[in-house]
């Protein structure tokens, strides 16, 4: 009778250690994501279209877990970045991104391009690029560089 009172009392305890550990990882004092919008991160497309910095935009659709599972590390290189570039969220399925969204022909969620209205210049980054927060960080300096040289080079030149 002992034993299996023993047994009920740690059945019990496990289940109340597992429940307070789920409720304080999931419970009200955390951020709550169902879905990449639920993100509030970076500015709108509208607004990086007037800035002469470049954007970082990533097109995303609210079904996709892949996207939901990619934004906190969008978050962080929204707070590294947001300096360099307007971090932009294109949501693909709005009817208000349409023509952009046919413009770059997407094929998967999530997509992410440099976009740079300075320059007229896109370029689209490969997921294996930015699912690794290192080599993402690679591509952006590279690109921050290469903009800073053509930064340098005077605006008044004339082609030959």
């Amino acid at each position: 009778m002992k034993k299996k009172f023993l047994i009920m009392l740690i059945i019990i305890g496990v289940v109340i250690l597992t429940s307070a550990i789920t409720y304080a990882l999931t419970g009200p004092f955390t951020e709550q994501h169902k879905k990449p919008s639920d993100y509030k991160i970076g500015v709108k497309y509208s607004d990086a279209l007037q800035s002469d910095k470049p954007m970082l935009a990533l097109m995303y659709v609210d079904w996709c877990g892949y996207c939901l599972k990619f934004m906190p590390k969008y978050k962080t290189i929204n707070n590294i970045y947001k300096d360099k570039f307007n971090i932009v969220m294109i949501n693909a399925e709005d009817p208000a991104n349409k023509e952009l969204v046919d413009d770059v022909a997407l094929s998967g969620f999530p997509t992410m391009y440099i976009i740079d209205p300075k320059y007229d210049n896109r370029i689209l980054l490969n997921n294996a690029i930015y699912m690794d927060l290192k080599k993402l960080r690679v591509e952006l300096e590279r690109y921050l560089r290469i903009r800073g040289l053509l930064d340098q080079v005077p605006q008044n030149v004339s082609e030959k």
